[in-house]
């Protein structure tokens, strides 16, 4: 017996249309503390809309769409957390992400994706001055603060796979450092390391706050300015680049790694931590996928196969040693020497 054939739907198409709206309500529930308030005891309608200070049939509506996009669960008229948004979007919980939104719905990025039709036809954002990448961006400060706590297990787990492959560095720089996590990660896997991070003023300030909570001292300094221009020779034994380089365009990268180069020790590495798609350039779709957030906001951003970066490297006068993907993230680790 042939087994039926299942007719085509339009649900993807809609649910990718809509997609704005699941956006809408978990900044929502964020805003008002709704989940917060679940966590806390509040579960029924009253009781949440006090503890929000919302109306009462907002917040019926509200928390009723969380449930059918699988946020809540719903026992008759009182809301729970789910187990995931119990570990991830609770407030009191080490886990808690709800900050990413900072970054991940941040002004820039929200007009960058509506102008996505005028982005594909011409190859790049239409934001003025270069979208996100113009010097001194208010977003990398959102960036900081907002996606510090999902970066930080992930660098743990790069610096695992760094301990594995080299001796331990003595003097480590991490170019635009950002949040700092990755360069702190490696300052507190290496207790004798002495790590520089190198971003605006505005964004160090964010990386020294993270570094004074690791308790780091001097042993984590900063160096505020421009990754293409700043002086960084000086023997480092790990200079790292983490989600930096898909920013620019192959020229562009091959003139930092040129710069970088000859300012690594003897036993010197490199670590880039970046979105590598495999060659179809489709696949891993959490890797593939971050390419349309680089055409929407940036001029000449993409992202690269790890041949491709194999190629930079060996323009700029250094070679692949090693690639992986870190487990439970979307980036992977290239570590490259002279």
């Amino acid at each position: 017996m042939t087994a039926p054939v299942e007719r085509p739907t339009p649900d993807r198409f809609l649910d990718a249309l809509n997609g704005f709206q699941r956006t809408e309500a978990v900044v929502a529930a964020l805003d008002l503390g709704l989940f917060a308030a679940i966590a806390r005891g509040a579960s029924d309608i009253d009781s949440l809309a006090a503890a929000c200070r919302a109306a009462p049939r907002g917040m019926r509506i509200l928390s009723d769409f969380l449930v059918t996009i699988g946020l809540l669960d719903k026992s008759g008229a009182r809301y729970a957390l789910t187990s995931e948004t119990a570990l991830y979007l609770d407030p009191a919980s080490k886990a808690y992400l709800g900050e990413a939104r900072r970054f991940l719905n941040a002004a820039t990025l929200r007009e960058g994706f509506a102008h996505l039709t005028e982005a594909v036809r011409e190859g790049g954002t239409r934001l003025p001055s270069g979208g996100s990448m113009a010097a001194e961006h208010p977003v990398w400060i959102d960036y900081a603060r907002g996606m510090a706590p999902m970066v930080a297990r992930t660098a743990e787990r790069i610096v695992d796979r760094l301990a594995a492959t080299g001796a331990a560095p003595r003097r480590a720089i991490d170019l635009a450092a950002g949040h700092g996590l990755f360069g702190i990660a490696v300052a507190r896997r290496f207790p004798g390391v002495t790590v520089t991070g190198v971003d605006w003023p505005e964004v160090l300030a964010v990386a020294r706050e993270n570094a004074d909570r690791a308790g780091l001292g001097e042993r984590y300094r900063l160096t505020p300015g421009d990754a293409f221009s700043l002086p960084i020779e000086g023997d480092w034994d790990l200079v790292l680049a983490a989600n930096f380089l898909h920013h620019f365009d192959p020229a562009t990268i091959v003139r930092l790694l040129r710069r970088i180069a000859p300012s690594l020790s003897p036993s010197g590495r490199v670590a880039i931590v970046e979105f590598v798609p495999n060659d179809d350039r489709v696949t891993p779709p959490a890797a593939a996928q971050f390419a349309l957030t680089l055409l929407a906001t940036t001029g000449t951003g993409d992202l690269y196969t790890q041949a491709e970066y194999a190629s930079f490297l060996e323009a700029a006068g250094l070679r692949l040693t090693g690639a992986v993907r870190i487990e439970r993230s979307p980036l992977s680790l290239l570590i490259a020497a002279r």
